[in-house]
């Protein structure tokens, strides 16, 4: 196999779409196509590339903070700020706010933290709600939970438009769950009522 043969199957192998791939060979070589490159420059990507592959595969979401940043990504879809709920749509968005190709590099704090306040401060503004993913002491604990946050500002939307399937938030979380208290949700219980709120308030906007 030739060396430019073995980048392409590391391409594919790691999963990574047009713009992260040429992303890498810009840092590796400053060059955008591996078409042209010299032997050492062939090299130097297929390293980088055969570091990255056997982590990538098999993996939907990797890094230490991950997985908060694509739960948050998933709520700005369901809350009608993303339009685009998938990785790549998410990957890309990390790409502008720290310049990593890909979250699975998103093992450092700082990092981190720019990335999910970045994503944070964006729904709320779009929201127009200043109190989402908000901590408040002086709240009682299910007003904190983030999820219920989400759930909270859906409902209002959905109220504004006359859309509520049942009278009140509760009321539709017990009878979605089968718990007779909303603090016995499980996580399960709250990724689906936000899935359900989110569908509901993206056919509303249609």
């Amino acid at each position: 196999m030739t060396a430019l043969a073995k980048i392409h199957v590391l391409k594919s192998k790691a999963r990574l779409d047009d713009d992260t791939y040429r992303d890498i060979l810009e840092r590796e070589t400053g060059k955008r196509s591996s078409k042209g490159m010299s032997e050492v420059e062939q090299l130097k990507v297929i390293s980088a590339l055969e570091a990255i592959a056997p982590k990538q595969v098999g993996q939907t979401v990797a890094g230490s903070y991950a997985k908060k940043l694509q739960a948050l990504w998933i709520a700005g879809y369901n809350l009608g700020v993303v339009d685009n709920k998938s990785d790549k749509a998410m990957v890309a968005f990390l790409r502008r706010q720290t310049g990593l190709d890909h979250h699975r590099f998103l093992q450092d704090p700082q990092d981190a933290n720019k990335a999910i306040d970045a994503l944070k401060l964006w729904i709320r503004r779009e929201t127009g709600n200043p109190d989402l993913f908000i901590r408040d002491q002086n709240q009682p604990a299910l007003h904190n939970d983030h999820r219920f946050q989400v759930c909270s500002h859906i409902w209002s939307e959905l109220v504004k438009r006359d859309r509520t399937p049942v009278s009140t938030l509760t009321a539709y979380l017990l009878e979605r769950s089968g718990h007779t208290d909303v603090s016995q949700q499980t996580s399960a219980d709250w990724i689906s009522a936000m899935n359900a709120l989110g569908t509901l308030l993206r056919t509303c906007q249609r």
